[in-house]
Order: structure tokens, then sequence, then C-alpha cells
């Protein structure tokens, strides 16, 4: 049989089977073939002797698969026996392996066609290097050197060797190798590098092969963040580096280069040479990419090589400041190729790439943060040299000096800053939204993102921009109003135009002085209401809308020292709630729940020029506020209003406040039980589930804000909540006993569930929040034990809710009452463990 015969390695393998075994493998047999064939191919891979065929099948075959197979076997050998093979095992597959890889590489045909195979002896000949050299194959980097000046196609090849090298021991090394062998390796690279010096340096002089040169350029690459510093700066390597970012081929592998250079920083020894370096850089960079040249523009429009090239500078542009700029601020002739390179780094710092904005938005934050705290600093001179990294005694006179140079360059810098304050309003980004989601039970809820990486980039950039506008509120000011008044005259007019505007005026709440603040925002609400005035179509005015809410939600402190503007913003809102246009009711709820949280003491008070606090208004009319809005957007207000009545301090008044904002669910839950009352089964309908949910849930947002003060509302609906509670839990477990396919997924059963969730919800956020605890541990607990945890204990287990045991958690936590727990204990343990045996 074929499977026999190859298994058989006593004699050199059959390799034309091997291959039609390798081809069925790859998917040209049927399925049963390609099984059979990774059978064999597995045991073959697992026998310790099949890597001995390993060069005879590399010499007979044609097929690269069947090579690949072969050097996976012999690599698999390396990786884990090569140390305990004998010496001429060892020295004949060396040689076999260089052999085979300079053949290939000394001609061009041969060296572009079988390209994948050459890459892969490559990988094979540095896994052997790992553990021959140096001690066992000193002469490598001679020989590797002395092949590559034979012929322009090996040196290409060795090029890729040698990076290969570096990137296996300088950056694949962990894991892979122990720490000893690892420095071993280092450190025979260090003292072996004048040779690959000196051939890189030879080749990018004398080649005019285009491959050539790339490959010596990314080798380069991978050597230039370890070696040492003397290669660089101490040799013409840079000179000759600079040469070739000109020229359109080799460009960016250069830029990749001078990059790993600007990122070094080994103190001020070569900041001679770092100058130099810019300088030069600079005058080649106005030819390839003249100042003037829209940057976004063309990287839209451009290739993927020039694409590439604009992010490369940016990392350029950014590694260099982020290590250097100090050295470009020092001297006068410096400072306009500085100014021009920033001018660079601005308008790239406009293109639309979340990946190149990133790289821009970290480097702007660091440099304003640096320059926010030493201007913040100026009172504290030792805190200032500190940071400039003086060692020096703070004598008058220095002090003078130090603040003298820190106003110095905060003017270097005005014109640069008041651009990055006009590309951080134009690229804001969005800050964190509510969304509005569907739960698995089909219920509608809010769900706020957190983390994502749209919201990382809004935190960095309001910090840089909070930190800009405490270096000149007033440029700050006049940017926002510039482009504010863009919009009104129509010049600049977008959505999302108006909408970063916005979510930047929002951001730099409270870094202004508050009179500066007030007025400013005045300004602003003043011109976004004239906005929404001369503004056509009911889109607009929905986006202009929320970004109004938006605005005023952000200053509190504006909003709680002007109460008749509080007073018409809340209004306002209310206003917003009858809007049916999508979006603006959530975000008016949003708001107002935003601007009460923070707000609440001036709602409960009664204001200069009015005849009741703002709250009993507001419960007047309540019906006609939450009329238009859906049942998500009604909890979210009376969360609002449970914060108001949490932020009044006479005991009667808050039970008054509170009964009349219960008012209307209370109704509604009195009309339920009357009818459940006279017939238990009026509870089974859906349409009356979902109205005990509803109310349910409105209570549980009521509890959120008011916590202890809840108990009057709480006290009232406890005990017949209870009942409902059992006789859904009992409609719950006679439909899965009924043994119907997926009763416990049917949407009835899923609504019954979502009651009986949020009954546990509404107990666990009051008993949560609440803050007397024994007294209440004593009213609310043993009511509860039969109905929940009794029926936890009797229900099936499809049918038991994991909210209890989160319930009873929190029991546990906040009332130390022994005889709860044991009761506790009994009921929910044993059945739980139950349960996961089952």
């Amino acid at each position: 049989m074929a499977a026999d015969r190859l298994k058989d390695l006593s004699q050199p393998i059959d390799v034309p089977l091997l291959d039609a075994t390798v081809a069925a493998f790859y998917g040209t047999g049927s399925k049963e073939e390609r099984a059979t064939a990774d059978q064999i191919l597995r045991y073959l891979q697992n026998n310790p002797d099949m890597w001995l065929q390993v060069v005879h099948i590399l010499q007979q075959t044609k097929s690269l698969n069947t090579k690949f197979f072969a050097l996976q076997v012999l690599e698999g050998v390396i990786k884990y026996r090569w140390n305990v093979l004998p010496v001429e095992q060892r020295d004949g597959m060396k040689n076999y392996i260089s052999e085979v890889i300079v053949q290939l590489s000394s001609n061009e045909a041969s060296f572009r066609a079988e390209r994948l195979y050459v890459n892969k002896l490559n990988i094979i000949l540095v896994q052997i290097l790992k553990h021959d050299w140096p001690a066992r194959w000193q002469s490598f980097i001679p020989d590797l050197v002395a092949a590559a000046k034979t012929s322009e196609t090996i040196c290409e090849n060795c090029m890729a060797i040698l990076k290969l090298l570096s990137e296996e021991v300088f950056d694949f090394s962990r894991g892979e190798m122990t720490q000893q062998k690892i420095k071993e390796l280092k450190q025979s690279l260090n003292s072996e590098f004048q040779l690959i010096h000196e051939l890189c340096l030879y080749v990018l002089s004398a080649s005019q092969r285009i491959e050539l040169i790339r490959a010596t350029l990314s080798t380069l690459h991978a050597f230039l963040s370890w070696i040492p510093l003397g290669y660089i700066f101490e040799s013409t390597l840079l000179e000759t580096l600079l040469k070739f970012f000109p020229v359109p081929s080799s460009r960016n592998l250069t830029l990749q280069c001078l990059t790993e250079v600007a990122s070094l920083n080994f103190g001020d020894y070569y900041n001679v040479q770092y100058v130099k370096m810019y300088n030069i850089f600079m005058v080649q960079l106005q030819t390839i990419l003249p100042p003037t040249t829209n940057i976004p523009e063309a990287y839209a429009h451009g290739s993927g090589e020039e694409q590439a090239f604009i992010q490369n500078l940016a990392l350029f542009f950014t590694s260099f400041y982020k290590f250097h700029i100090r050295v470009l601020e020092s001297s006068q002739e410096n400072i306009s190729a500085l100014l021009m390179g920033l001018e660079y780094l601005i308008n790239i710092s406009y293109v639309d790439d979340t990946e190149v904005f990133k790289v821009c938005l970290d480097y702007w934050n660091s440099l304003i943060l640096e320059l926010f705290d030493s201007h913040h600093n100026m009172d504290n001179p030792a805190v200032t040299a500190n940071m400039m990294g003086l060692q020096v005694p703070l004598l008058p006179g220095i002090v003078d000096g130090l603040c003298a140079q820190l106003l110095q360059r905060r003017r270097l810098y005005a014109g640069t800053m008041s651009k990055l304050r006009m590309l951080m309003i134009c690229r804001m980004a969005k800050p964190e939204e509510v969304l509005i989601v569907e739960d698995e039970n089909g219920n509608i809820v809010r769900e706020t993102m957190k983390d994502n990486d749209v919201l990382v980039q809004y935190k960095i950039m309001r910090e840089t921009l909070i930190y800009l506008s405490h270096l000149d509120h007033e440029d700050t000011e006049k940017q926002m109003l510039k482009k504010l008044s863009k919009q009104l005259s129509g010049e600049d007019w977008t959505w999302n135009n108006l909408n970063t505007l916005c979510w930047a005026i929002g951001s730099i709440s409270g870094s202004m002085m508050e009179e500066q603040e007030n007025r400013f925002l005045v300004m602003v609400i003043r011109d976004l209401l004239n906005l929404c005035e001369i503004t056509k179509g009911k889109d607009n005015k929905a986006v202009i809308a929320s970004n109004i809410m938006y605005v005023v939600g952000q200053y509190p402190r504006f909003l709680r020292a002007h109460w008749k503007f509080l007073k018409t913003v809340v209004n306002k809102l209310f206003e917003f709630m009858h809007e049916t246009h999508p979006g603006v009711q959530d975000m008016a709820c949003d708001t107002f729940l935003k601007i009460v949280q923070k707000c609440k003491r001036k709602f409960v008070i009664v204001q200069v020029g009015e005849n009741e606090p703002f709250v009993s208004e507001l419960l007047s009319a309540l019906a006609t506020t939450v009329a238009d809005l859906e049942p998500h957007q009604i909890h979210s207000f009376y969360e609002s209003v449970g914060h108001m009545i949490q932020a009044e301090s006479d005991p009667h008044k808050r039970d008054e406040y509170l009964q009349r904002l219960m008012a209307l669910p209370n109704q509604k839950w009195g009309e339920i039980i009357g009818q459940a009352r006279q017939s238990v089964d009026f509870l089974k309908d859906q349409d009356v589930i979902r109205t005990v949910l509803n109310i349910l849930q409105t209570n549980t947002s009521v509890a959120s804000s008011l916590g202890t003060y809840f108990l009057s509302q709480i006290s009232l609906i406890f005990l017949d909540m209870l009942n409902v509670y059992r006789m859904y839990s009992e409609l719950i477990s006679s439909s899965i006993a009924e043994g119907v396919p997926f009763a416990s997924k049917t949407s009835y059963v899923k609504l019954l569930r979502s009651v009986k969730r949020e009954t546990l919800k509404l107990i666990e956020t009051f008993l949560d929040k609440a803050e007397d605890q024994p007294q209440i541990g004593k009213q609310f607990v043993p009511p509860m034990m039969d109905p929940v945890l009794g029926d936890y204990a009797r229900n099936m287990p499809d049918a038991r809710e994991s909210e209890v045991l989160s319930l009873f958690a929190t029991i546990i936590n906040k009332y130390d009452n022994h005889l709860i727990q044991y009761s506790i204990f009994n009921n929910v343990i044993f059945n739980t463990n139950q349960k996961l045996l089952e």
C-alpha cells in the first residue's frame, strides 16, 4: 500500500508519492483522501527519523508545498533536538542549507522565481544560527559578508538574513532562548557589526539596483535601535541616508530609518548631528512636499505608498520632537525650521485617518502638558528648573532668568498653539453617549458606552484643549466664537462642524474664570439660538437643539448661578420632550438628568420672584410633560425628579413630593391590583403584564435616586408586588413543566420573567441604597423569605432567576443577621448546588 511505502523510512522516501499525498492534503483530492493524507503526513512529521529524508526530498521534488513540508519537519528538529544530533549531521545539514541558498540567490531569475522557498530557507538558517552561532560557527558574519560581495542578488538575500537575525535576537527572542544565550548573541552582533556596517555603506554608495538598496535600508531599519551610536553619528551613515530621502523608490524606508534615529535618546552628546540632520531633512522635505500642499486632500487621493509617506512623516516629527525639540529651541537659526515642522505636523493632524491622528494627538498632548506644567509652576522656580533638567542653586537672578525663558518659550509656540486649538475644535471626538438598545427580553433599555476608542480619544482631546485654554483663554474663546459665527453665516455650516464645535465648547467647562465663562457661554447660547431660528429644515433644527442641550448640560456652575437661565433651559428641555424627531427626546431626558444631578438643590427652594419651588410646579404639570415620552424616557425623567426630591431637607415636603410624583403609576397599580382581586386571570393578559413591568421600572428609577427616602413608596406596593411575583413565578413553572419545546424562550414566559427580575431589581436597589439598615431589614427581609427564597427552592432549575442570588448577596452584606443568613443558606446554596450537579 502507498501509505506503508511512505511510512517505511529505512530506505529513501518515494518523492512522487509524497508529492501526491501533499497535493491530496492541500485539496486536489476528495474529503476522504484529504483525511488519509493528513494522517500520513502527521505520522511522518512525528517520526524522529523523518528529518534524515529532508535533503533527499528537497533535491528530488518540484512541488513547493512538498518542500515546505520537508522544511517544517527540519524546523521542528532544529528547534527541539538540534543540540543532541551528531556533529557530522549538524554540519552536513548546515552546509547543505547554505549551499542551496547561495545557489538559488546567485541567479536573478531563480532568486525571483523561488523567492518564497528562499525566504523559508533563510528562516531555517537563522534557526540554526540561534544554536550554533557564535560558538560553533564563528566565521558566520565574515562568510556572509564575503558572499554578499560576490553578487548583487546574493547580497540582497544576505541583507534579508541579517534582518531576520536581528529581529530574532532583539524582537522575538523572549521565551525562545535563555537570557544568557540572548546576551551572547547580542554581544556577537555588536562586536561584528563593523563588517555589516561597512557592507551596508558599500551597497548604498555603489549599487544602482533598487531591490538591493531597499533590502539594505530595511535591514538597517532593524539594526538602528540597538547598534553602537558611533556607527550612526561618527560615520557617513546619516549623510548617506539623507541622500536617499528624495528618491521615491527608497523614500519610505529611508524615513523609517531616520525615525528610528530620531527615537534614540542618549543625552546631549550628539545634539550637533541631530540639528544638522533635521535641517537637511527639512530642506529636502520642502521640495518633496511643498509647505503649501493640502496634506489631508493629498492623503485622501494618494496611492498606498504616498499615504504611507504621510504616516511615516507623522512618526518622524513626533519622535524627533519628543526627544530633541529643546535642541532646536535653543538656537535662533533653527527656530524657523522647527516652526515649519510643527506646521507640517498640524496639517498632517487633519488627515482623515484614525491611526495617523492618534500618533499626532499623543504628541500634542505631551507637548501641551509640558508647556502647561511650566506655565503653572512659574510661581515655583524649583519645580520649573527640575522640569528643564537644571540642577542649580536658585538665586534671584536665576529665578528671573527662568521665568523669562518660560515666557519666551510660550511666545515661541503661541502661533502653533493657536492653530492647535482650531485643530482640536475641528476634530473633537464624540463624548460619552447613551444608546437606546433592546435587551434579551425585548425591552428597551439605556446603555452607556464605556471605554471605546472614541471615548478614549475624547478624553485625551478634552485634556489637551483644557490645557490649551489655560495657556490662553482669550484665544480659545476667540477661535470658538469665530467658528460659531461661520456657522451662523452659513460659510462653514455642516452638522459635523457644529457637532465638533459644541463638543469642544462643552469640553472646556470649568477651565475659565467664572466671569469670563459666564460671558462666553451667554454669547454661545445666544448664537446657537439664533442659528436655530434662521436655519430651515426639521433635521437641521434637531441637530442644533441637541447641541444646545449638550452645551448647557456641561456648564452647571453657570446654571447654578443664574436661576432664570436654568429655569428657561429646563422649560426648553420640556418642550423638546414633545419633539418626536429621532434622538431629540432622548437627548432632552439625558440633559435634564445631568442638569438635575448637578443643580438639584436649586429646584427645591423658592427662588426670587417665584411663588413655589420649581419641583412643585413641575409635579403639577407632570402628566402633560411626559405625555409624548417613551417608557424608557419616562423612567429617566422620574429618576431626575427623584434627585430633586432627595435634595429636599424637610421630611414632610419630601414625602408629599414623592406622593405627587408617584400618583400616576400608583393609580394604575391600584386599578390593576383591584381587578386582580376580583379575577386573578386579569394579571395573565400580556398588555397588563407590560403595564406592571413599566410601573416597576418607574419605581426602580425613583428608588435609584431617592435611596432611603423611597421607603414610604415601596411600603405602599411591597406586599402586593410579592403576590404578583409569586403568581407569575407559578405561571412560568407550569409553562415549563408542561414540556412544550423551548417553553422558556417564548415571548410570554420572557415577559413574565422580566416582571420577576424587575421586582428583584427594585428591592435590591432600595435595600442597597437605604441607610437605616436594622429597621429596614426587619421590615422587608422576612416577608421575602417564602415568596422569593421559598419560590427559588421550589422552582424547576430552568425557572430560577439568578437575580435572587444577587439580591440576597446584597442582604447578607448589608444586614448582618445570622437567622437571615441561615435561611438563605438552606434555600439558596443547597438548591444552587443541586442545579450545578444536574
